[in-house]
C-alpha cells in the first residue's frame, strides 16, 4: 500500500477531531482510574474518527485510547484528546494524535494542536511538516543549551518507584539543562522536538496512542527516537526518548 496516499485520510481524521474539540467545552469529566481522566469530548472524538476511518480504510485496524481495538499488520492508533487533564481545565496544550503503524514502526502521522492552530504531518521517507512548511530538529549538542521536556509522573499502585526515577532525572536536568518543561501532552512534546522548539523530550513510558505519531515526526525531522537503553524506538519500547542527534550521549548518560 502507498502510505503517502493515506496522508489525506489522516489529515481529515484529525481535522474531524479538531472541529469537535473546538466546538464546546467538556460537559463531563470522569475518572478512568487513579488521577486519569476522560471527558465526553474524548469519547466523541474517538467515536467520530473511528466511524470515518472505518468508512475510508475498512481493511486497516484501529486502536484508540478510549475503546481499544485490534492491531494488525497495518493499523491506526488514535489518541482523541492527548492532554485531557489540560483540556479539562481550559489549558490550551492538547492535541489529536493519529498514526498508521506498520509492524513495529509508524509510517504516517498527523497531530493537530487545535488551540495553537498547528497541524503536524509526516510520511515515512517524505519528511515532517508543520502545515506546509518542512521542519527539522535543532542542532543542540550541549545539555546547557537544551530545553528538555519530561513526560508526566506515573500514577497508580506502582507509581512510587517509577516516580523516584523521574524525580532523580528532574534533579539532574534542573542542574544541567538550560530549561526543563513538563507540558502534559506527549503529542506536543514530540512535535516540538521535531520542530526544533524543544531539543529533547524524555517520556518514561510508551503508550502507542500517545507516542507513535510524534515518533515518526521526529525521525522524519532528522531526529532520534530511542528506548531508554539506547536501542531504536518501536511500538514495544518501554520509554520514548526523542532528541536532536547531538544530545544522544549526554541524555542517555542521565538514564543509566
Amino acid at each position: 500500500m502507498d502510505h503517502l496516499s493515506l496522508l489525506p485520510v489522516a489529515r481529515e481524521a484529525v481535522a474531524i477531531g479538531r472541529r469537535i474539540v473546538t466546538s464546546r467545552a467538556p460537559r463531563s469529566v470522569t475518572a478512568k482510574s487513579e488521577r486519569d481522566l476522560v471527558t465526553d469530548i474524548d469519547l466523541a472524538v474517538e467515536e467520530a474518527v473511528r466511524e470515518f476511518l472505518a468508512r475510508e480504510t475498512p481493511d486497516i485496524g484501529l486502536v484508540g485510547e478510549e475503546h481499544g481495538g485490534e492491531r494488525g499488520a497495518l493499523w491506526w492508533v488514535l489518541d482523541p484528546v492527548d492532554g485531557t487533564a489540560n483540556f479539562a481545565r481550559g489549558i490550551p496544550l492538547t492535541g489529536i494524535s493519529l498514526a498508521l503503524v506498520s509492524g513495529e514502526r509508524s509510517v504516517v502521522a498527523a497531530i493537530d494542536l487545535p488551540f495553537l492552530d498547528t497541524v503536524y504531518t509526516a510520511v515515512e521517507d517524505y519528511g515532517a511538516f508543520a502545515g506546509d512548511t518542512r521542519i527539522g530538529v535543532s542542532g543542540a549538542s550541549a545539555l546547557a543549551e537544551a530545553m528538555v521536556s519530561l513526560g508526566d509522573f506515573a500514577v497508580g499502585a506502582d507509581a512510587g518507584p517509577k516516580n523516584r526515577l523521574r524525580l532523580a532525572l528532574l534533579e539532574q536536568l534542573g542542574a544541567r539543562a538550560e530549561r526543563v518543561r513538563m507540558i502534559g501532552t506527549a503529542a506536543a512534546d514530540l512535535a516540538w522536538v521535531a520542530h526544533g522548539r524543544l531539543d529533547a523530550t524524555i517520556i518514561l513510558s510508551n503508550l502507542p496512542w500517545d507516542t507513535m505519531a510524534g515518533v515518526l515526526l521526529v525521525r522524519e525531522a532528522s531526529g532520534l527516537v530511542l528506548d531508554a537503553d539506547g536501542s531504536d524506538h518501536t511500538v514495544s519500547s518501554a520509554s520514548t526518548i526523542a532528541l536532536a542527534p547531538g544530545l544522544r550521549d549526554v541524555v542517555l548518560e542521565l538514564l543509566c
